[in-house]
């Protein structure tokens, strides 16, 4: 097994780099990195029921599917990523004790009282610091997992939705918890790299065979899977499980119900009862995406506006 730190902390490269190592490679890996501000969802998820798109554009915050399920998660300079892809036995592949058994070693040794809890989560005093989510492609596994050092709750907060009725979808949820960061748990390191460095020596002293190496290459691989999927609108939000969305607002003095069927991100059905111009408005949306920048190009095109918080709630 190798063990590095990576020097970038571009989410898409990052996410594209364990994708390629997962599927082109035979070796096994642990990998720590930290990315640029973005939020990441689970490969199941419907985007606008776990994120505030709009909030998330008005920060420049990117959203990006990842290929694991699970839920929804923050990145910004105060998390730090590992990640395990290891070769794996038939029926022992999804093994979250395994793979975040070395994360809570390191994290009792150093005195905090980590624990698993539940399926994937990892807690002290039942505040959350990590979330964990694996992919499975043939006897090969990658495991992932966040770990809140110095994160911003705040914009986290900002940005995760809250759970809303108004999607109906056989889609992963995500499950909200309370969460605590690291750094006050413990004054030992000043930083997100002094802390990685020192879990990076101690899996490395405590995993037989794992050797820390400066360089992973393959970056040219990593760069070119990064544009064809992972910086796409087609991965990122037209592959998402269909939905149905429902919600009422009131709007050139009606009181109106929006309706619509989503498929591979493509609005298939629209109604909107109540106002008439609305309802004729609604019929054009269909074989659109489900975009807010699409509907604007249709309203600019009718002899409708709609001001920006009605927008919205077709979300």
């Amino acid at each position: 097994m190798s063990g590095a730190l990576l020097n970038t902390h571009d989410p898409f490269f990052n996410l594209a780099l364990e994708d390629h190592l997962l599927h082109n490679t035979r070796e096994e890996y642990f990998l720590l990195y930290v990315n640029d501000p973005s939020v990441v969802v689970g490969r199941h998820q419907v985007i606008f029921r776990e994120v505030d798109i709009f909030e998330a554009e008005n920060l420049n915050i990117p959203v990006i599917r990842r290929i694991s399920g699970g839920g929804t998660v923050y990145h910004d300079h105060g998390n730090i990523n590992f990640t395990f892809i290891r070769n794996t036995s038939e029926g022992k592949q999804v093994d979250f004790e395994l793979n975040t058994k070395p994360v809570i070693g390191f994290l009792n040794s150093i005195g905090i009282p980590a624990k698993l809890t539940g399926k994937s989560n990892i807690t002290v005093d039942g505040l959350k610091i990590s979330g964990n989510a694996e992919h499975v492609f043939r006897d090969r596994v990658l495991h992932h997992g966040t770990l809140l050092f110095k994160s911003s709750v705040e914009t986290m907060k900002r940005l995760l939705r809250d759970e809303s009725q108004a999607y109906t979808t056989g889609a992963v949820a995500s499950n909200r918890a309370q969460v605590v960061n690291i750094c006050n748990l413990t004054d030992r390191f000043d930083s997100p790299d002094a802390f990685s460095a020192a879990l990076l020596k101690y899996v490395a002293g405590n995993i037989n065979g794992l050797e820390v190496i400066k360089h992973i290459g393959m970056q040219e691989d990593a760069e070119l899977l990064a544009a064809s999927r992972y910086r796409t609108w087609e991965w990122n939000y037209g592959y998402t499980p269909p939905y149905t969305f429902k919600s009422n607002f009131h709007a050139l003095g009606s009181h109106n119900t929006l309706e619509m069927s989503v498929r591979d991100g493509i609005i298939w059905k629209c109604s909107i009862a109540g106002s008439e111009r609305l309802s004729l408005f609604a019929k054009t949306l269909i074989g659109c995406r489900h975009d807010h920048r699409e509907m604007r190009e249709k309203l600019s095109g009718s002899d409708l506006t709609l001001p920006e918080e009605t927008i919205k709630l077709f979300f």
